[in-house]
């Protein structure tokens, strides 16, 4: 048996890190945090792109905005309100409806320029090409 020394808040500190994570879930009701939610990305790169993968289900893509100005990228826009009408308390609400954000710094080996978004399935995909200077090279290791 191993003797350990007694803390007191141990507990406390405890149940406020499981509150934390239930509250920081993003699973909240739009009228909890102001009707904003954030988008779920995947950022993946390869040797000649990055690509960004953000899903966005259900949403017109006339009604989201992507920027990109010195390296940082952002998608926005606005979801229409639910208008159906409530008949009873929810007992679990995951839709989500509002304004959304999401901001990404690239990194400075991305050509800001040559960048192309495209929409497909809720899913949109943000392709940037890395500069051609900047792109690493294998270099060949001379023995003897």
């Amino acid at each position: 048996m191993t003797m350990q020394r007694f803390d007191p808040f141990a507990e406390i500190r405890r149940m406020d890190t499981a509150f934390n994570r239930l509250w920081n879930t993003g699973v909240r009701a739009p009228e909890v945090d102001g009707g904003r939610w954030d988008i779920a990305m995947d950022v993946v790169q390869d040797e000649d792109d990055l690509i960004v993968r953000a899903s966005l289900p259900g949403v017109d893509p006339d009604d989201i905005q992507v920027t990109l100005e010195d390296g940082l990228l952002t998608i926005e826009g606005e979801t229409g309100s639910e208008t159906e009408e409530q008949k009873g308390d929810y007992l679990l609400r995951e839709r989500r409806f509002g304004r959304f954000h999401r901001a990404l710094r690239l990194p400075s080996s991305v050509d800001a320029d040559g960048a192309e978004p495209s929409y497909a399935n809720g899913v949109l995909t943000i392709t940037v090409p890395k500069q051609e200077a900047k792109k690493a090279r294998r270099l060949a290791i001379k023995t003897g």
